[in-house]
C-alpha cells in the first residue's frame, strides 16, 4: 500500500509494560468509528501493516494496542513516534450534512479588513487546530480556522468570510 491510498489517524506515543503494548494518540476526530483490525505504520515512506490483536479506546483520544507478532517491548520500540494510517477504503462514511474544515479547500477567503485574499490551497490539521493556507500577493499566508476568526461560511458561493487579527497579514508581507 502507498501513502496516497491511506488516511492518517494518529501516532504511537509510548510503549506500555514489557509485553509489546503501545499507546496510539488519535488525531482522527472520531476513533470509535474506525475499523481497527489492521493499521499501517509509516517507516520512511514505506507502509508496514500491523495486525491488531486487541485494543482499548480511551476518552482522551488515545488507545492501547497489542499487535500480532509484537509481544515484547523491544519489538514495540521501533513503533515509537511512527505515524499510523488506515486504507482509504476504511474511511468512515460521512452524512451529507456533516461539515469538516477540510471541506474549505478551494473556497475563496474574504477578510473584513483586507478584502479578497484568494483561494484556500491547503487545510492542515495540527494538534488543537486546523490551519488554512492562502496565496496572497505571491506569499503563502496561514491562519487558524476557528470560531473566533470565521465570520461566515457561504457553502453556496464557496466563500469563507473571516476577521483575521490585526497585523497577521502584514507579518507575511513584510519580507
Amino acid at each position: 500500500m502507498k501513502i496516497e491510498e491511506a488516511f492518517y489517524i494518529g501516532y504511537i506515543t509510548k510503549t506500555k509494560g514489557l509485553k509489546g503494548e503501545v499507546q496510539l494518540f488519535f488525531e482522527y476526530d472520531e476513533p470509535e468509528l474506525l475499523e481497527l483490525d489492521v493499521v499501517f505504520a509509516d517507516f520512511n515512506g514505506k507502509m508496514v501493516p500491523y495486525f491488531v490483536s486487541t485494543y482499548k479506546l480511551h476518552t482522551n483520544n488515545t488507545g492501547n494496542f497489542y499487535f500480532d507478532d509484537v509481544d515484547h517491548i523491544d519489538k514495540a520500540q521501533p513503533l515509537l513516534r511512527k505515524k499510523i494510517y488506515l486504507p482509504l477504503t476504511k474511511m468512515p462514511d460521512r452524512s451529507n450534512d456533516e461539515f469538516h474544515y477540510e471541506d474549505l479547500k478551494g473556497y475563496l477567503v474574504s477578510d473584513e479588513n483586507h478584502g479578497e485574499l484568494g483561494e484556500i490551497l491547503e487545510v492542515n490539521e495540527y494538534p488543537q487546530q486546523f490551519v488554512a493556507t492562502v496565496s496572497y500577493r505571491d506569499k503563502e499566508i496561514m491562519f487558524p480556522l476557528n470560531d473566533d476568526m470565521i465570520v461566515e461560511i457561504d457553502e453556496e458561493e464557496s466563500i469563507l468570510r473571516v476577521h483575521l487579527p490585526d497585523g497577521l497579514i502584514d507579518l507575511y508581507l513584510e519580507n
